[in-house]
């Protein structure tokens, strides 16, 4: 079991602005303002050194390049993803340069299969919505039926594509009794632009369910508190703000908490353990945007808590798992389930992609949504 820190005395917190990790998105966003004849030049450039000079490899690998930047540059243009080219092709072409160290033909076959990946990793995956079935049974639980729950996170919308359009469909032939939503709903990199706060609100608006369907924000950042109420208006969708409510059905019933997340334990922490049933009866679920309070929710109680952020580090090795997930503990929660003493965790990969100048790519991290049955033990067993 993962033990609970103290982070009080952190600076900088994951999504917030101004953490090293915004402010490295947003200063790699000046690399896509360089004009583009002299940005192709600085590939040349950068082919040459890398190949020691040696013309018939720096002339491939600028070839490769190019070809980058033209994949990456086109995905606007496919409605697939809208950031910007430049920089992720500036990381790709580093990444790329490792394999100048082999012969000529052992390095054209793995800059045949870098491409390959481009493709995979930018085209591909990001629109590959997956569901994932999970089931929780508790004798805290007291309905007389299983509760079908759908846990969804980290919309991060741009404008639509085939995957929110997936969505829509997916959301409604399962048919979900809740639906519960970790926050995240604009793109980092359109947070003031109209045509994102209209198709956000145009997916949120399809999401139906009938004991309703609930929402926290997410990053300070992404979530912008002078945004969030106008986006979610009149849409049907409630909104908890460091609040819990309690939810009837099939004859029993159980308790929701949401948060408002601020990415500083020390503030939501007490909020709460305020929440929290003091005889802790009622089976328990506790939506946050951030995994980060799972050990402390685990202490307090909560039966369920449900969480994204992470995306799963969207960039993902077998084997190894993500390279970054954004999270206080490091990859201890950077997706999937959890079990913390008597409390299960889930953290979602979430459905959209970082912005700013971050790669619009998956690689092994499809996007997700979670359907939860949740249900009394069965006396059988």
């Amino acid at each position: 079991m993962v033990e609970e820190r103290d982070f009080s005395n952190y600076q900088r917190f994951p999504g917030e602005t101004g953490n090293l990790f915004d402010v490295i998105l947003h200063r790699f966003e000046i690399i896509e303002r360089i004009p583009w004849p002299i940005f192709g030049l600085g590939l040349l450039i950068l082919a040459g050194l890398f190949s020691w000079l040696k013309w018939p490899k720096d002339l491939a690998l600028w070839v490769f390049y190019l070809s980058d930047w033209v994949l990456l540059a086109a995905l606007p243009r496919a409605h697939r993803s809208f950031g910007p080219a430049k920089p992720p092709v500036l990381l790709l072409a580093v990444l790329r340069a490792i394999f100048c160290l082999f012969p000529f033909w052992p390095f054209l076959i793995f800059q045949l299969i870098g491409t390959g990946l481009v493709i995979l990793a930018f085209w591909i995956e990001p629109q590959r919505l997956t569901v994932t079935h999970q089931v929780l049974e508790s004798s805290k639980f007291t309905s007389e039926r299983p509760l079908r729950l759908l846990h969804l996170g980290d919309l991060h919308i741009e404008r639509i594509t085939r995957r929110e359009k997936r969505l829509v469909e997916v959301v409604h032939d399962l048919k979900p009794d809740i639906i519960l939503f970790s926050g995240d709903i604009l793109n980092l990199s359109y947070l003031k632009d109209p045509a994102a706060w209209e198709a956000g609100r145009a997916i949120l608006s399809e999401w139906e369910a009938p004991l309703g369907v609930y929402l926290v924000s997410g990053s300070p950042a992404v979530d912008l508190v002078e945004i969030m109420p106008d986006l979610i208006k009149d849409l049907g969708i409630k909104r908890l703000e460091n609040e819990k409510v309690t939810v009837e059905f099939e004859g029993g019933y159980f308790d929701l908490i949401g948060l408002t997340c601020t990415h500083r334990p020390a503030i939501d922490i007490p909020q709460l353990a305020g929440l929290i049933n003091a005889n802790n009866d009622p089976f328990t679920i506790f939506l946050y945007h951030s995994p980060d309070l799972a050990p402390a929710a685990a202490r307090l109680g909560v039966d369920l808590q449900l969480s994204g952020h992470t995306h799963g580090g969207q960039i993902r090795l077998p084997g190894f798992g993500a390279f970054f997930t954004g999270s206080l503990y490091g990859k201890a929660f950077e997706s999937g389930r959890r079990q913390l003493g008597n409390m299960t965790l889930y953290v979602t990969r979430g459905i959209g992609l970082e912005g700013a100048a971050a790669p619009r790519a998956r690689f092994f991290c499809p996007p997700e949504i979670i359907l939860w049955e949740i249900k009394k033990p069965n006396k059988e067993g």
